[in-house]
């Protein structure tokens, strides 16, 4: 089953309907990754992990530390949309990774200060089932 995203104007083909969203804490600069799955025309967050911890970047109730992230499953209803700020003030953007290709395929998202980037399932999931 693949799964279709739209970023702003840019359409993105998942191998699967999974993908990873992580970036760089624009303070703390730690990493923050999230586990994402399109299902029924919304975004499903599946898991989180954060690399350390700081201010804003509190791990989630539950979390447990494995292999130098702490890692949680957050409690956040499907999102019709994720909006992705773009500062410039991270030295990159939003990494959004198809986690079933082999090299794992990364898209850069919002490296430059700009307008925010909306995410979200493509119209009607055409690709989906």
């Amino acid at each position: 089953m693949s799964a279709c995203l739209m970023a702003g104007a840019l359409v993105l083909t998942l191998t699967g309907d999974r993908f990873v969203l992580d970036w760089t804490h624009s303070v703390e600069r730690t990493t923050w990754r999230e586990d994402w799955q399109v299902q029924g025309g919304a975004l499903v967050l599946t898991g989180a992990a954060v690399k350390g911890s700081g201010a804003g970047m509190e791990p989630g109730p539950g979390a447990v530390l494995m292999d130098g992230w702490w890692v949680w499953t957050p409690d956040l209803p499907p999102q019709p949309q994720l909006t992705l700020a773009a500062s410039g003030a991270t030295g990159g953007g939003w990494r959004l990774c198809d986690p079933e290709t082999e090299p794992q395929h990364c898209t850069e998202l919002g490296d430059a200060a700009g307008q925010p980037i909306t995410l979200r399932p493509c119209p009607g999931d055409q690709l989906n089932n």
